[in-house]
């Protein structure tokens, strides 16, 4: 009888038992868990490593920043949890980002993902990988179609439009006096699958805004000799000329066109002309350049100035990207605030719902994932990048390219 009741009563003390393991687990998880970890890979080796370097230092600042206050209050654990960034290079390669991210998430066991760079070497295998894991990965660096195609649920991406973008060349150009406005556009496009793109979105904003195309051609990605594209420019009567790549690139065509004697009203290079490598390359040819970029030191928003002037220190240099990537870490940061929780599907849908004010002003993002910014336009002069576009943030005005010979 007394073994009956005592084999009776077990029902009832495994039921407490476990109750107990129920209540005291999560508690003791909450305890033991003791700061942020945020992945990223980035191209730190292979051809982009200098964009990789970049963005590597971008994310470290933003870190540094929100570490300062103690880091990220969660509400789930009652208080701030430092952040801790873990960054792997993927060597430029799509393969071995995937990879990369897949031991981010496996054996690093990061909460969070912060992107690559580019959708080939980096972004784009970034989120199908997270996606696989149900990993949240935040990021930029990628087109807005090719995001939306694959409808990702634990993916984000920030990054400007590049149909609008393609229209802000002829808000740029129509804001100068009549008579100095280019007449016969001529492009100049890396033969790629970026260039296929910018050629057929540069093509339907120069219609759209009534600038007439007069010459197209192809520029093999690595070549070393333009001649051929340069005369043919000079001989169609191009003045507005719009060139879309690489930075040795961009320099060899300017290089030929100054010993050809060849001038324009206008040269927009995209890409190529915007890091500071284009500048010591040119010197004081590089001036009355535009050149594509996300950002500027100029813009009117709190810590842009001061980001600015930290990276000028270290580098001696200035940067047209870093506050664009740093304003993704702020969003990142904001959300997970918003959320109280690290559960990734939760914080994203934080993301969603909130608008945050960064260092590229508000963003707000919308149903799909996705929050665009204007892209800044910027004209070398004298060794500087004065803001262009948008023309909100600046009071600077667009100089005309001027003839070779008439330089000083």
């Amino acid at each position: 009888m007394r073994r009956a009741m005592k084999l009776a009563h077990w029902p009832l003390c495994l039921f407490f038992l476990f109750s107990l393991i129920w209540i005291v687990e999560p508690a003791l998880a909450q305890k033991a868990k003791t700061e942020i970890v945020i992945g990223a890979n980035l191209p730190l080796s292979g051809a982009a490593a200098m964009a990789g370097e970049e963005q590597k230092w971008s994310y470290e600042q933003a870190v540094e920043d929100i570490n300062k206050g103690g880091g990220i209050y969660i509400k789930e654990y009652g208080r701030k949890l430092p952040v801790r960034l873990v960054v792997m290079d993927d060597e430029t390669d799509g393969g071995k980002a995937a990879a990369v991210v897949e031991r981010l998430i496996k054996r690093t066991k990061v909460d969070f993902l912060l992107g690559g760079y580019t959708a080939v070497h980096g972004t784009l295998p970034g989120l199908i990988t997270s996606e696989k894991y149900h990993r949240y990965y935040h990021t930029s660096y990628i087109w807005i179609p090719t995001f939306l195609e694959h409808n990702f649920k634990w993916g984000t991406m920030y990054f400007f439009d590049p149909a609008l973008a393609s229209e802000t060349i002829f808000k740029v150009w129509n804001s100068v006096p009549e008579d100095q406005r280019p007449q016969k556009m001529g492009l100049l496009l890396e033969d790629s699958f970026d260039g296929k793109i910018m050629n057929d979105l540069v093509s339907a904003s120069a219609a759209k805004y009534g600038y007439k195309i007069v010459l197209r051609e192809s520029l093999g990605l690595g070549a070393k000799d333009f001649t051929t594209q340069v005369i043919k420019c000079m001989e169609a009567g191009v003045d507005g000329l719009y060139v879309f790549a690489d930075t040795p690139e961009t320099v060899t065509i300017l290089r030929q066109m100054k010993q050809t004697k060849y001038s324009v009203k206008s040269f927009i290079g995209w890409k190529g002309p915007w890091p500071y490598e284009f500048y010591q390359a040119m010197g004081k040819d590089s001036d009355y350049v535009i050149t594509d970029g996300f950002w500027s030191k100029n813009y009117p928003f709190p810590g842009s100035k001061e980001l600015g002037e930290r990276y000028y220190k270290k580098y001696k240099k200035d940067s047209v990207g870093i506050g664009m990537m740093y304003a993704l870490c702020q969003v990142l940061f904001q959300a997970i605030e918003k959320a109280g929780t690290l559960d990734g599907a939760k914080v994203r849908q934080a993301v969603l719902d909130n608008e945050f004010n960064t260092m590229m002003g508000k963003v707000k993002y919308d149903s799909k994932g996705v929050a665009t910014f204007p892209q800044a336009f910027v004209q070398w002069w004298d060794g500087k990048q004065e803001i262009v576009y948008p023309f909100e943030y600046t009071k600077y005005k667009v100089k005309t390219f001027q003839p070779w010979e008439k330089r000083q």
